[in-house]
């Protein structure tokens, strides 16, 4: 008889032993077995459990009590998340396990979701959590982790909590059943960087490519996308990069909210993998709301995109530091790059009837550039707009000759 699928459960049993044990009897009740991690440090277990937190504790050289005399809470919950991680990971690769399923207000948030994110993309991940209807993204990261809201307080089982942890425990325990291994596509793999503003161009090279069997996975720069391109860059390589959207290098100069951090654009240059650079939506960077925008960054050019983001014209100098930023990465780099500048406009934005344009924006780009490029990268501009057929033209030329 073919075993049951089983979800490990991760959970303070200190403080949610009750409801960890609720959600072990909805498990059963879909047919899916449970495999309970108890990663409490203040008290003991009420109930049973297949790994205790003194061999999360002992499985990185520690015990529950050195764990307990930390003073540092922050520092306490990183043991056993190192820990928990190795053991989950370990379940993991030896085919014990088949989804993870945690719940907690912030700290068990944070410890469920950190262990979590060391899981690959694909493997059933749901995170019951007071925080869900907050802002996710540090908890999400770049995984595919699921996250349901309490609605109220992880205090103990009602008629919400019931309703909603049943829900949890159902759809993780609906993945661990269909959940198979991962069987890597046989297509070369290309990425490509985009947003909605550039969207024309970057639809194009993607029938361009896929025409051509590749497989093409596009990413949506809005901070998290970037890291992701990143990640997927050094963990599966690829037959090249088409980094079409570099909004995210301003935003980490600037200080917006589509911030991917200082080392974006850097992973396939330091793999050697051929990357082709166009500078779309430089023009401009995100924050929050019109209002909080304006607090930020007093006395800009805005536009309003939705009730939750702005978009913030990029000036001349900051134009001039994200073109030098794209210039130092190329010349640390090897391997095939280039850069197509589209002196006719950088994004949707930035045309004669959008609300950012200025002709000569591309083109400072441009003379930066042309000023602080090695000769080991091409740069070469064109008269069209970044969503002109005819710069589409001129991009599938590039891969071309890369084929």
């Amino acid at each position: 008889m073919e075993s049951k699928p089983t979800v490990l459960l991760v959970a303070t049993m200190d403080t949610k032993g009750e409801l960890a044990l609720y959600l072990s009897q909805c498990l059963k009740a879909a047919e899916v077995e449970t495999l309970l991690m108890d990663v409490g440090i203040l008290g003991e277990s009420p109930f049973p459990v297949q790994i205790s937190a003194s061999q999360v504790a002992q499985s990185v050289g520690s015990s529950l009590e050195q764990i307990r005399k930390i003073k540092d809470e922050g520092k306490a919950i990183e043991v056993m998340i190192k820990g928990a991680t190795q053991m989950a990971l370990s379940l993991y690769e030896t085919g014990r396990i088949h989804g993870i399923l945690s719940l907690g207000g912030s700290m068990g948030t944070d410890m469920g979701t950190s262990i979590m994110r060391a899981f690959p993309i694909g493997f059933p991940k749901v995170m019951i959590s007071t925080l869900a209807s907050h802002n996710t993204r540090p908890y999400v990261g770049t995984r595919d982790i699921m996250m349901l809201n309490t609605v109220c307080d992880l205090t103990g089982l009602n008629r919400i909590t019931e309703r909603v942890l049943k829900n949890g425990a159902t759809a993780v325990a609906g993945m661990a059943k269909a959940y198979t291994q991962y069987k890597r596509s046989s297509k070369p793999l290309i990425l490509i960087s985009t947003l909605g503003t550039t969207e024309p161009c970057s639809q194009g090279v993607k029938r361009y490519l896929e025409e051509r069997g590749k497989e093409v996975i596009v990413f949506h720069t809005n901070g998290t996308g970037g890291r992701a391109l990143e990640e997927m860059v050094k963990d599966e390589g690829g037959e090249g990069v088409s980094d079409i959207s570099l909004t995210e290098l301003g935003n980490h100069l600037i200080g917006g909210d589509f911030d991917a951090g200082p080392t974006r654009g850097q992973s396939a240059l330091e793999k050697g993998i051929p990357v082709l650079f166009i500078p779309g939506n430089t023009d401009f960077f995100s924050t929050g709301p019109i209002h909080f925008a304006k607090e930020r960054f007093p006395g800009r050019d805005y536009h309003i995109h939705n009730a939750a983001i702005t978009a913030i014209r990029v000036n001349h100098s900051e134009t001039v530091q994200i073109a030098q930023r794209l210039a130092e990465l190329c010349n640390a780099g090897k391997g095939w790059r280039a850069i197509l500048v589209p002196l006719g406009g950088l994004s949707s934005f930035d045309q004669p009837d959008g609300p950012f344009y200025d002709p000569r924006a591309p083109e400072i780009f441009f003379e930066t550039l042309n000023n602080s490029l090695g000769k080991e990268t091409l740069l070469q501009a064109f008269p069209y707009h970044i969503n002109d057929p005819n710069f589409l033209k001129e991009v599938i030329q590039r891969w071309k000759t890369l084929q």
